[in-house]
Parts: C-alpha cells; sequence; structure tokens
C-alpha cells in the first residue's frame, strides 16, 4: 500500500514583520488539508500563546495541533520550548489510529530549546513509527542530536518495524544525510526529478525539511510552490509517497 507523509515548519501560525505580521493559521488549514496526507509532521506549533491571542482578532481559542487536524484526523502535540508569553513544539497529524506517543528533549545548549515528537500508528493492523524533529541551528547540535536520535530509535524502534523521521532538518547541503543513511534511513534523493528546495518560501534556493523513511520505499515526492504556499510560512512544504509492505 502507499503511505503518503508531509512535513512542514508553519512559523507558528504567523509571518511577518512588526506592525505587518499577519496571521495565516487559517490558511495553513485549508492548505494542509490540500496535502491529503495519511501523515502530517509539523514544527513551530503553538499550544498557546498569550501576547498572540492579544493581537489576533480570530486567533484560535484552540491548541494549534487540533485546530489544524483536518475532519477525522487525530492530532498530536509535545511541547519542545516554553516561553515569556506560552509554548510551542512539534505536531503530528494522522488519518490513521494512535497506538501510542512519547517525546525526548534534544536540546544541545540553554539558548535552543529541541525536542523530538515519537508516534506510533496503526497502518492497516501494522504499527509504523513516526518521529518529527525540530534540529539546532548550529552544525554541532545537529550532528549531536541525530546521534540521540539513532539512541532513541535503536531503543524505542523494534528493528523490522517501518518508522519515518521527518521535519526540519535545518541541514544547508544535506550534511547529515550520510548519517542518516547510516541508520538504514533514506529520503527521496535518489528519485528522478527535480532538484527539492523548500526555504525560503518566497525565492526557494535549498531544502531544510526532510522525510526519511526505513522498511519503506519512497516513489514520489513533491514541493507544493505558488504566490499561497509562498506567504503562509518561511518554509514550503514537502510531501513523500512510500510503499509500504504488508
Amino acid at each position: 500500500m502507499n503511505l503518503r507523509v508531509a512535513t512542514y515548519n508553519i512559523h507558528k501560525g504567523v509571518q511577518g514583520i512588526g506592525p505587518a505580521r499577519r496571521l495565516e493559521i487559517h490558511n495553513l488549514g485549508h492548505a494542509i488539508e490540500q496535502l491529503d496526507a495519511d501523515i502530517v509532521c509539523l514544527q513551530e506549533v503553538r499550544k498557546m500563546n498569550r501576547q498572540a491571542a492579544a493581537r489576533f482578532t480570530r486567533w484560535p481559542q484552540m491548541p494549534q495541533a487540533d485546530f489544524l487536524a483536518p475532519e477525522g484526523y487525530t492530532a498530536v502535540y509535545e511541547t519542545n520550548a516554553i516561553t515569556r508569553h506560552g509554548e510551542h513544539g512539534n505536531a503530528l497529524l494522522t488519518r490513521w489510529p494512535v497506538l501510542r506517543q512519547g517525546h525526548q528533549d534534544i536540546s544541545d545548549h540553554r539558548f535552543e530549546q529541541r525536542g523530538l515528537l515519537h508516534v506510533v500508528i496503526e497502518v492497516e493492523g501494522k504499527p509504523v513509527h513516526a518521529i518529527v524533529v525540530h534540529l539546532g541551528l548550529i552544525k554541532g547540535s545537529r550532528v549531536r542530536q541525530v546521534a540521540q536520535l539513532n539512541e532513541f530509535i535503536a531503543r524505542e524502534v523494534p528493528r523490522g518495524e517501518p518508522v519515518i523521521v521527518a521535519g526540519d532538518f535545518n541541514d544547508w547541503g544535506a550534511r547529515m544525510r550520510s548519517a542518516m543513511n547510516a541508520m538504514g534511513l533514506r529520503d527521496s534523493h535518489e528519485l528522478p526529478g527535480p532538484r527539492i528546495l523548500t526555504y525560503p518560501s518566497r525565492l526557494p534556493v535549498t531544502q531544510l525539511d526532510f522525510i526519511y523513511g526505513r522498511h519503506l520505499s519512497p516513489t514520489a515526492c513533491h514541493v507544493p510552490r505558488g504566490p499561497i504556499w509562498a506567504r503562509m510560512s518561511d518554509h514550503l512544504p514537502l510531501v513523500t509517497d512510500f510503499s509500504l509492505s504488508k
């Protein structure tokens, strides 16, 4: 069977700077539904934010993960960072049943709060592990965080069960790909087609967002483009189709 996975850094549902800041969370809800993905991995998702709620009259009354989940999807969220006005983290939306969830703090220093979200999903009676990550801005942090990811997978994911790792890797030049490949995780890099570019959304020049799979075969990959996608976040979403053997 086929399994469609998307990853999207939603920039906390707000775009722009200063007085030009605008609320995009409602547009993001429609956009995520259009992706038609079985699993949607989200980064920079706000659970709550008092300052934004006071500024924007249409600020949702529920956490962003729940607000963004299309009808029939389950939303799973875990906080990575607690700030002066609220908290934000990673989320996963899925149309398949959720068996369990977990979280691990992978912060590398006190200036960046990072974590990974682990969700086990039942796909036609088979467990599939999905891990949502948002890695650090510093290369050394990313190297250490991928090492922590490796240890987490070895500990939490049975060797024969499918696993997906998706998110904002902040990985300029795909330098973490070799380390991910060494863990048995492959992305769509070897598929024919144009180069994948996800950042910045208005004029993308690089790929910061990745979807890796183990015991899954990538069959297609695309990045939605156009003026509407360019204005909703500073990242574009990445969508990969996988073949899941029965």
